[in-house]
């Protein structure tokens, strides 16, 4: 093959410009592409997307998808991230200096974890995520990594914020998140995996359960333990 060939399904050349560097990303594309991807991801899968269609849809060029992203995978990374965002202010110090208790925090981030997990094309991104890391393995700890491990990361990070308040006392911040996350989820989130509809006063029930067993187990020693039981 010459070298003036281009070998069929390699990725596009980016263009430079007249100086040698390319042009700033534009933030309004990368925004659109985002989107784009995020709905054809989460609805048709990573194997059944393409580049060429999140681009059409997006209004855009597939070199411009690969100037912002690289390549598919990264897109991938950066639609689940854009996805994800949208819990991250539950964790923010802001949140924690509102004034509000360190249980109505606690109880905040629980309904918003759950009502978060709970929509349906979430259940249904989360079920093709599984299917195809059956085939590609990358593909799951590509999720992993761009959204429960960065979740994970801030809600520890929130936890070690409000010990060294002296809210809590946790030794182990990254297995006090995941032990809060669990019991807000509980048999929900496998009932939810297999069709079953989600019921709001079981959810309310678990995440009262959680944030009482929770504060009770990680209370300082000079708090008394906290009591959720009334909560409706």
């Amino acid at each position: 093959m010459s070298t003036g060939q281009i070998r069929r399904g390699s990725r596009p050349a980016a263009k430079k410009s007249p100086t040698g560097r390319g042009r700033p990303p534009d933030s309004s594309k990368r925004e659109a592409i985002v989107a784009a991807a995020a709905e054809s991801f989460f609805v048709q899968g990573f194997a059944a997307s393409s580049i060429e269609q999140i681009a059409a849809s997006a209004g855009v060029s597939k070199v411009t998808v690969y100037n912002h992203f690289g390549d598919k995978r990264a897109l991938f990374a950066a639609a689940v991230e854009c996805e994800c965002e949208k819990m991250r202010g539950y964790f923010s110090i802001d949140t924690q200096l509102s004034g509000s208790s360190i249980g109505e925090r606690l109880t905040a981030i629980g309904e918003a974890m759950v009502a978060f997990l709970s929509q349906p094309k979430m259940v249904q991104f989360e079920r093709r995520v599984a299917a195809e890391t059956e085939h590609e393995p990358e593909i799951g700890h590509a999720f992993l990594k761009a959204g429960p491990w960065r979740m994970k990361a801030a809600f520890s990070a929130f936890l070690a914020f409000a010990n060294e308040r002296g809210e809590l006392k946790i030794a182990d911040p990254e297995l006090a998140a995941e032990q809060f996350a669990s019991m807000c989820k509980g048999m929900g989130d496998l009932e939810r995996r297999f069709g079953a509809v989600p019921d709001s006063a079981d959810n309310s029930r678990r995440i009262a359960g959680a944030v009482e067993m929770f504060l009770n187990a990680y209370a300082p020693e000079t708090s008394d333990p906290a009591d959720f039981s009334d909560r409706e």
